[in-house]
């Protein structure tokens, strides 16, 4: 019996096109700036966000970590909201690599405002640590893949820069976020002073993301990405797989959306699960399950023993990501799986 996979799109593998590409890529060496698929690739990623350049990097957590060090300084502040992949889940490494500490703020399902980042800002006094920076993220991971509209980021960027602060975008789904509002990703991205994205959640890539920005940001970016140990030499194998991703794979996005909104409508008439529908605009489901009487460590060790993976974030909730591997059938197999684990049948 197939094994669904919900537990993130990071889990994805190669497309069969991806692997063919991967097995005939022309490769170089990047560091020395030779390996023509990694060239293209940027190149690539450059055009479609309408950057001046753009950088290959071997994760998401890297391109955010190299963007937030070129944007402060040791000692600084970087605004965010409270449940952010960079402020939870990235080893606390703005404290690490960039003498940074965050300042978390509120949101309302993860969309931020002006009025909360603005009381945020720390004001001009030698003896408070200053503000470097504001990070967004879009989608929202663990907001349930909630969008930002553009309008909220471009009002944000705009009143940020006019305080003289940087906006750095963790766009890890950016691609969901453009198909869910009908948007171009360079129109959404427009006003942000960096931007990350990631190639191996739902575009279905192995291995890596992209950062794009001007071009000397960009060229900065490369000389701290090879201080962190990001100089991959003959990347160009992971480049194509890449490049298939960032092409192809955005135009089947809406099938993961529609995927996740049947999971959630079916979900939300199973007793004990307490989910809204309306509140899975893109790829990602957080159900809670207080109302079952399990816990999700106990919840997610039941749905695995039927063949089914999905991941524990709390007590008691859990996630579950639609994605290139996971079909209609399996969201309906896996809602069954879950109606007799709520119902007692397992």
């Amino acid at each position: 019996m197939k094994l669904i996979d919900l537990r993130s799109d990071t889990v994805t593998r190669p497309t069969p096109e991806m692997r063919q590409a991967m097995a005939r890529a022309e490769v170089g060496d990047d560091v020395y700036g030779e390996d023509p698929t990694v060239n293209r690739l940027e190149e690539r990623a450059a055009e479609i966000f309408e950057r001046e350049a753009a950088l290959f990097v071997p994760s998401g957590t890297m391109g955010n970590q190299i963007c937030v060090k070129l944007h402060t300084q040791p000692g600084q502040e970087v605004i965010i909201e409270q449940n952010g992949h960079i402020y939870n889940y990235e080893m606390a490494a703005m404290a690490t690599i960039s003498g940074t500490l965050a300042r978390p703020i509120p949101s309302e399902n993860g969309i931020v405002d002006w009025p909360t980042i603005e009381a945020a800002i720390r004001p001009p006094a030698y003896y408070i640590a200053q503000t470097g920076l504001i990070c967004l993220e879009n989608t929202h991971n663990m907001a349930g893949g909630a969008v930002m509209p553009r309008e909220r980021m471009a009002e944000i960027c705009q009143k940020a820069h006019a305080r003289g602060l940087p906006v750095h975008l963790d766009g890890a789904r950016i691609f969901n976020a453009a198909v869910a509002l009908g948007e171009s990703v360079a129109e959404l991205t427009r006003p942000f002073d960096s931007v990350m994205f990631c190639l191996s959640k739902g575009l279905g890539a192995p291995v890596g993301s992209m950062i794009v920005g001007d071009r000397d940001f960009i060229e900065r970016a490369r000389i701290v990405r090879k201080m962190l140990g990001g100089g991959m030499r003959q990347a160009g194998v992971l480049a194509a797989a890449g490049l298939i991703a960032l092409e192809k794979m955005p135009e089947r996005l809406h099938e993961d959306h529609a995927n996740a909104r049947l999971l959630a409508e079916g979900l939300a008439e199973l007793p004990g699960i307490d989910i809204n529908p309306e509140n899975v605009p893109t790829n990602i489901i957080i159900i809670d399950i207080a109302g079952t009487g399990m816990e999700a460590v106990e919840f997610t060790e039941k749905l695995k023993q039927r063949g089914v993976l999905a991941l524990g974030i709390s007590r008691y909730q859990v996630r579950m990501v639609t994605h290139y591997d996971v079909t209609r059938e399996d969201c309906l197999r896996a809602l069954k799986v879950m109606r007799d684990i709520v119902t007692g049948k397992s």
